[in-house]
């Protein structure tokens, strides 16, 4: 059921129970369990737009995220049976697993059109005991993402050390080399894979809480600093986010942001957020590198962007969306401090974009030698 009364009968799928959230949809055609654990879906409903969901059934080793933050999904066709031989289980017993509510044999290019010309919409799903008026009265009463603060909810509750590298097929996820600089990544609702990524190129990779204060983050003595991914409206995160970020640009050190990092960083420099009307979901958005004048296909998950006119002068803008010409990247003019809009680490997705994690470590090493 969507806020407006729009009704959509289907078959319950993953557990029973009901599920109220923001409704968005994605467009990739493979890596469903990589979305549904990515934190930034936190209070979200994702409608799939691939038709079918599920051939390559569940694993332990594709998630990114150890508790799928995600509300619950919407799929055209009844759940696949597995047909991998990485598969460990069904996807629809995972579901139900990790406590997610889904609906099947919806018209889900119908909603999705819907969603593109409305914009954003509040969704409900009743799975077991169908109860129309009170999930009615539910969507109501739910605020919506704009101005909800939800790095809190996903981001860890102790600070840890990530020592495992990216997925091969000989190997799965294997160490990295001996590690030559440490990272802090700053958690808001990292994905595991940008973690991997930084590991397989020899960093030490310390994670700690989102609310972590700049002694608690500069203790660690890091070579550079990454501020993650993470759901929620950046603008409502940036109230206690911001102020360490600004104390964090005073150090000198590196900083690389992704996503919601990207648009706390641009926060702290005095830019504003703005509230898209559909978002960008997918793994296959390009994105023009306007200082190589390159194109990259790009994985996204993002409902906010940063305002290009807003920030401020020492900020270089380096990417945008071929999409809509919405902020996709930016620099700091003389200092190494960058950030993107996208995902370079996929999962799921194209690897075009994976050099950033070389320029990061470039930075890193250049800070150093310099000092």
């Amino acid at each position: 059921m969507l806020a407006d009364g729009s009704v959509f009968w289907g078959h319950g799928i993953g557990a029973t129970g009901r599920a109220i959230g923001e409704l968005c949809f994605n467009t990739a055609m493979t890596g469903y369990q990589e979305i549904v654990t990515d934190p930034s879906y936190a209070g979200q409903i994702i409608t799939f737009t691939f038709p079918h969901i599920g051939n390559t059934g569940a694993n332990g080793e594709d998630i990114e995220a150890q508790t799928p933050a995600a509300r619950g999904i919407v799929i055209r066709d009844a759940i696949t049976d597995p047909s991998s031989f990485r598969a460990s289980g069904h996807f629809d017993g995972w579901l139900r697993a990790n406590n997610l509510v889904g609906i099947a044999g919806i018209d889900t290019r119908r909603l999705t059109r819907l969603v593109r010309s409305r914009g954003f919409q509040t969704a409900g799903i009743d799975h077991g005991t169908i109860d129309c008026a009170g999930l009615a009265g539910e969507l109501a009463a739910w605020p919506g993402l704009e101005g909800m603060d939800l790095a809190r909810e996903v981001t860890c509750r102790q600070t840890y050390t990530w020592t495992e590298g990216t997925w091969s097929l000989q190997c799965g996820h294997a160490a990295g080399p001996s590690p030559r600089r440490h990272v802090v990544a700053v958690d808001y609702g990292v994905k595991r894979n940008i973690l991997r990524h930084l590991v397989s190129l020899g960093c030490r990779v310390t994670v700690v809480p989102a609310t972590s204060a700049i002694a608690d983050i500069m203790r660690h003595r890091p070579d550079g600093i990454f501020l993650s991914n993470g759901p929620g409206d950046p603008a409502a995160t940036g109230t206690w986010a911001v102020p360490v970020i600004r104390d964090l640009l005073e150090t000198g050190k590196p900083v690389f942001g992704i996503c919601l990092g990207h648009q706390l960083l641009a926060l702290a420099l005095g830019a504003r957020t703005l509230k898209m009307v559909n978002g960008h979901r997918g793994a296959n958005h390009p994105v023009r590198n306007l200082e190589t004048g390159g194109v990259e296909i790009t994985c996204q998950n993002h409902g906010f962007v940063v305002d290009p006119d807003s920030l401020p002068d020492n900020a270089v803008i380096t990417h945008v969306s071929l999409f809509d010409g919405t902020l996709a990247g930016f620099r700091i003019r003389e200092k190494p401090v960058f950030s993107v809009q996208y995902h370079p680490e996929a999962s799921p997705g194209p690897q075009d974009s994976r050099y950033l994690f070389r320029s990061f470590i470039k930075a890193m090493e250049s800070h150093a030698s310099a000092h």
